[in-house]
């Protein structure tokens, strides 16, 4: 290709900017928020409009470390170099399932950083490909020749705050002022937002269907530095259920400049606010210990930041009769999951995986990429599996339930109690977790038996009739 434009300058667009670097003369990002490099680390380390949950806790599952890894070889190295924690499920990773420590298990990693400290590591390291270049503007919408994209239409120039009576992220300019970028490959990453319906149909062209699953999941992140002396988990992990079914999650962590990064979350009227101490008497309330310790001892550094995610939503690309050729989507513009399960940076790099397997294979870009649709909807499929099935699991989630729902249900809750206690499970369970492993390899006969005895062995009474495991 003579050249490939990126919509969107996140991680999804990043790691698409890197596999493209392999195949065209020049690939260029085009990013609504000032990202250009300076000092170190491009854009600075703070959050920027564009990625609104950035603020909040984030963490990169072993399968998203292990492909950035490839594409950007000694990433992790550089991010624990500069602060990062590097940590192993066998040692410093602790879940707790009703404030109940699961056996440890080694041989999974993951990366505990802030969003923008690692998107700016990122950043760097991509932006300083050769033929790569930034371009700063707002996408109005795609240009067409015939049944292909052969470009974006743009407006270039300084992005204007919402001090300036515009909205976070728009550009000062008309119609008259559009760009056009000419691109034999357009992709893209611009997320959960993405307008691309609309600009299909502005082309003539039928748009994906966009399926929603309302969760209705509200959560909150502080900050805080880490106590003299203190030890223990690098990751902790608390799961516990409300008396009405509903589920409560805690997470915290490790991250640079030597402090303590901690998540509380809910759902629907029991989703956190913004107040610091009702996030302390959430952590508080925590049946797991470390997030009671953090709650006595922490010292925060800053007031809470909430976030809400009303609902998972994903296009169905796949399904479309007539899709035009020189475009593809990827990262959150495909599917965007419930966040407590850690999947979407992971998603975004698995997905440039299946773009270089796409490009590698010989297709052109002046054929519809349907060979590419149909690599990632296996990684789509997979992930919104993990999150839908224990999504409508929740009493106040709506909407149809798929065939065999109840079994896949109680299966999940099976091998979920049996990893508590046994480790074969466990591992296979963090593999698929960490997006390593499908998971349908939770569902093998011999795994479903083996979780099966474990949760008999944990709940057995010592007189009375065997706690009932049947699925």
């Amino acid at each position: 290709m003579r050249r490939a434009v990126v919509l969107g300058g996140s991680v999804a667009g990043l790691l698409a900017a890197r596999v493209l670097s392999d195949h065209a003369d020049e690939v260029i990002v085009l990013e609504r928020d000032d990202i250009a490099p300076s000092g170190d680390f491009g854009g600075g380390q703070g959050p920027r409009p564009g990625v609104p949950q950035g603020t909040q806790m984030h963490a990169l599952l072993d399968a998203g470390r292990r492909k950035i890894d490839h594409w950007l070889p000694g990433f992790a190295t550089e991010l624990v170099a500069d602060g990062a924690a590097l940590a192993d499920t066998g040692t410093d990773v602790h879940h707790y399932l009703e404030g109940r420590l699961k056996v440890l298990v080694d041989g999974v990693e993951m990366i505990s950083a802030t969003r923008p400290f690692l998107e700016s590591h990122l950043r760097r390291r991509v932006l300083a490909l050769g033929n790569l270049r930034l371009v700063t503007g707002r996408v109005r919408g795609l240009a067409f020749t015939g049944d292909r994209v052969s470009g974006v239409r743009y407006l270039a120039g300084q992005l204007t705050g919402a001090g300036d009576g515009a909205e976070a992220g728009d550009v000062a300019g008309s119609a008259a002022d559009e760009e056009v970028l000419e691109a034999d490959l357009v992709v893209d990453a611009t997320g959960r937002a993405s307008r691309i319906g609309a600009w299909l149909r502005e082309g003539g062209w039928p748009e994906p269907r966009t399926r929603r699953m309302h969760v209705d999941l509200g959560y909150a992140t502080a900050l805080f530095r880490r106590p003299e002396g203190s030890d223990g988990a690098t990751l902790a992990q608390s799961l516990a259920t409300l008396p009405d079914g509903r589920l409560r999650l805690g997470t915290l962590g490790r991250v640079e400049g030597d402090r303590w990064i901690a998540l509380v979350a809910g759902y629907a009227d029991d989703r956190p606010g913004r107040e610091l101490q009702e996030f302390l008497l959430r952590c508080k309330e925590d049946p797991a210990a470390p997030f009671r310790q953090l709650a006595e001892d922490g010292e925060p550094i800053a007031e809470p930041v909430a976030y809400r995610h009303p609902d998972n939503r994903r296009r169905d690309f796949h399904r479309l009769d007539r899709f035009p050729a020189g475009l593809l989507a990827i990262g959150d513009t495909l599917a965007s999951f419930n966040p407590i399960y850690g999947q979407g940076m992971s998603s975004a790099a698995i997905h440039a995986s299946c773009l270089a397997a796409h490009l590698e294979s010989g297709q052109s870009p002046r054929d519809p990429a349907w060979s590419y649709f149909k690599r990632v909807r296996a990684v789509v499929d997979d992930a919104w599996q993990t999150s839908a099935v224990n999504d409508l699991k929740l009493p106040h989630v709506t909407g149809p339930r798929p065939r065999g729902f109840k079994v896949a249900a109680r299966l999940s809750d099976l091998i979920v109690r049996a990893s508590v206690t046994d480790p074969v499970i466990h591992r296979r369970f963090l593999d698929v977790a960490h997006m390593l492993s499908p998971v349908k390899t939770l569902m093998r006969p011999g795994t479903v038996l083996r979780a099966a005895r474990a949760v008999r062995k944990q709940d057995t009474p010592a007189a009375g009739a065997p706690l009932d495991v049947t699925v």
